[in-house]
């Protein structure tokens, strides 16, 4: 009886909406935070920690609960709060030249989650560096396409300019923040909590 109410608790928790929300609200504060470590360029894109928060937010959660703390965190800038690169927000950052790049971390982050639990993490590390490559490249892409369309330049010209110098350095971003998320996974679970909170 003991050990049937302790798996129903387990349970409870690990489905509880309660818990899901605070784990999204938590991923969403800490990309908040990374986003402020920014070192600015002469383009309007900076090189941010944003590219390492969203792709371990999404290798770290499932495919839905990264996009719904994803989705928090652009909603949290959207109405004012200073959450993106340089504490800064409002919808029209959004539109500005690098908003693009903000909604793209939607794709990243679904990217990244897919294979959390099922038939892709069965394949093994390489499989889900990939998809986390092809969030990156989603991303980029939005985010080229959007600073085409707010700059009036092409798509070569926009490519070398907010997308190319950080290609190499968000593909690291993501290799690294697949092995981090594993070993958060792992030290959950060494203090009995990962399966409550994953």
């Amino acid at each position: 009886m003991l050990y049937l109410a302790k798996k129903e608790s387990e349970n409870y928790m690990t489905k509880s909406p309660v818990s899901n929300a605070v784990i999204c609200a938590l991923f969403a504060a800490a990309t908040a935070v990374l986003s402020q470590l920014a070192v600015p360029l002469p383009s309007s894109v900076p090189i941010t920690l944003q590219t390492f928060a969203v792709a371990l937010c999404g290798y770290f959660l499932s495919v839905s609960k990264a996009s719904v703390a994803m989705t928090v965190y652009i909603l949290l800038g959207a109405v004012g709060v200073p959450v993106f690169s340089g504490f800064k927000g409002g919808i029209a950052h959004i539109a500005g030249p690098t908003g693009g790049f903000i909604i793209g971390f939607l794709a990243l982050a679904a990217l990244c989650g897919i294979g959390f639990k099922g038939t892709f993490v069965k394949h093994g590390t390489i499989l889900r560096i990939i998809f986390g490559v092809f969030g990156v490249t989603a991303c980029h892409l939005l985010g080229v396409i959007h600073f085409s369309l707010v700059m009036g330049q092409n798509l070569p010209a926009s490519f070398l300019t907010v997308s190319a110098p950080f290609l190499v350095k968000d593909f690291i971003s993501v290799v690294l923040a697949f092995f981090a998320a594993n070993a958060m996974r792992k030290i959950l679970r060494k203090t009995g909590h990962g399966e409550a909170l994953l």
